[in-house]
């Protein structure tokens, strides 16, 4: 035996006409047919009527005292694209019905009419309808996979908070986004703050109130106010009235990380249960991925402070060279910048310039004594780039800094040490590295000499081009060095005269 639909899962008709008998003889007969029908007299008790409650297909007469069928076709339409609204006229005549259609009315119903026939229209509304809910639910069901994968690609914080507002902005259609981050010391601050492109001028659009919503959401899950009678959550500006705010959590295991609020200014687009819904799950994606990226950006200090450290640490072994490293990050970083490398790629450079001559801790001299070191010392001194490089096979994390640590005194014209490879065959962050560590070399003192001006040191680094030193590389050098000194020496850093 098959069973009746529940009340709330069957389609709800609303029939609007001055006249009772026409009212009642089709709300009977739509009823027989199981769907749930209710009356109205005229459009403004129609929106009465709808202001109460959602109906999927309105059947309205075109001629009625106080609001005719075209009017409060435009005024649903406004409300709720989604609701179906055929027109019935006994003016009938093509352009009538033309014109209702191009208003946006699903069908048209001449009077006198069939029963059979309404039936027929309301039926194949009914079914579109269906068939538009699925296809938007599909829609839904492939965006919000689309959003998950985004935000749980990317370990930059940045990157996904800007996920998570572009997705707000295009698949909520929100006219505001804002996301709160707790800052540790149990308050909240707005980390991103996007509007649509059409409310860019606007000097403000109103303001939250972060400590009224981080209050209601460490209790509840959600928050959805319209904004008709104001919105406690949200400062309205004039000229700029709020229609719906909507704010979900983002609380990775219990823990409220901070939230996700949207606001709507236009008219007629309201938050509903389904965006709700979709925001809460694309919460919940963006609160792992928070975690996530909070945690990524910690090993990442905790990587560079090791880096730093052991950079301070390889410094210390020769009083000559104390800063060696950090100066010779500071030229490899504006070089690799100059060389137009990619921001990540920029940072890789950095830090392995930082760890460069590493693989001294393994080399068993007197790098304080007076004078040059000895041919068999030199040999010994040689073998740091590999000892570097035996010292950072174990440590996996370490591993992009490995070309640059192991191939900086390679030469252009393969004359260098230790494997002897020339040209493009030495990684170009090696490459980068080789300059930087020759000029901070050339204009530091050492045991066994003064340091040279910089005039020299930059000559010498424009003679070398093409034998110890990458054309490209040198040529970027000399271009931007004068601009680097100028930086510095403005904030007060010493540089080479």
């Amino acid at each position: 035996m098959q069973q009746t639909p529940d009340l709330e899962d069957r389609p709800r008709v609303l029939i609007v006409d001055d006249e009772k008998f026409i009212r009642d003889i089709l709300a009977d007969f739509l009823g027989m047919e199981g769907y749930v029908v209710r009356t109205a007299q005229d459009g403004v008790a129609a929106l009465q009527e709808i202001a109460q409650t959602r109906y999927d297909l309105i059947i309205s007469d075109l001629k009625m005292p106080r609001m005719g069928g075209i009017e409060l076709l435009e005024e649903v339409a406004r409300a709720d694209p989604s609701v179906l609204t055929v027109i019935m006229t006994g003016f009938g005549t093509v352009e009538t019905a033309i014109d209702a259609m191009k208003r946006g009315a699903y069908d048209y119903v001449l009077k006198p009419f069939k029963v059979e026939e309404v039936i027929h229209i309301v039926q194949r509304g009914i079914e579109k309808q269906r068939l538009t809910a699925e296809n938007m639910r599909l829609k839904e069901a492939v965006s919000l996979y689309r959003v998950s994968e985004a935000i749980a690609a990317s370990l930059s914080l940045e990157e996904v908070l800007a996920t998570v507002c572009e997705s707000a902005l295009q698949e909520i259609r929100a006219d505001l986004v804002s996301t709160w981050l707790d800052d540790g010391e149990g308050g909240f601050f707005e980390r991103q703050h996007v509007v649509r492109t059409s409310l860019e001028g606007a000097e403000a659009v109103g303001g939250i109130d972060s400590a009224a919503i981080s209050a209601h959401l460490k209790q509840d899950q959600t928050l959805v106010e319209q904004g008709a009678n104001g919105c406690r959550f949200f400062a309205q500006q004039p000229g700029l009235p709020l229609n719906s705010f909507i704010a979900v959590p983002l609380k990775f295991k219990r823990r409220l990380l901070g939230w996700i609020a949207l606001a709507s200014f236009t008219k007629g687009r309201r938050f509903d249960e389904g965006h709700r819904k979709l925001l809460s799950i694309i919460g919940a994606r963006a609160a792992a991925a928070i975690e996530n990226a909070r945690l990524y950006e910690d090993l990442q200090a905790t990587f560079q402070q090791t880096i730093e450290g052991l950079a301070k640490a390889i410094d210390k072994m020769d009083r000559y060279t104390s800063g060696h490293s950090d100066r010779v990050a500071v030229y490899s970083t504006f070089l690799a910048k100059k060389l137009g490398l990619a921001e990540d790629v920029v940072d890789v450079v950095r830090q392995s310039a930082l760890m460069h001559d590493i693989g001294k801790i393994g080399c068993v001299l007197n790098l304080n004594k007076p004078g040059k070191l000895s041919q068999e010392e030199y040999e010994v001194f040689k073998k740091h780039p590999q000892y570097g490089r035996d010292i950072i096979e174990p440590i996996k994390f370490l591993h992009p800094l490995m070309p640059g640590v192991h191939s900086h005194h390679e030469r252009w014209d393969g004359r260098g040490y230790p494997a002897g490879i020339k040209g493009t065959e030495i990684p170009l962050m090696a490459r980068i590295i080789a300059v930087g560590d020759a000029y901070d070399a050339m204009t530091s003192n050492r045991a066994y000499r003064r340091a040279l001006p910089h005039e020299i040191a930059l000559g010498e680094i424009e003679r070398c081009s093409g034998t110890q030193f990458d054309p490209e590389v040198a040529s970027a050098f000399a271009e931007g060095i004068d601009e680097l000194r100028e930086t510095r020496r403005a904030n007060g850093i010493i540089v080479p005269e």
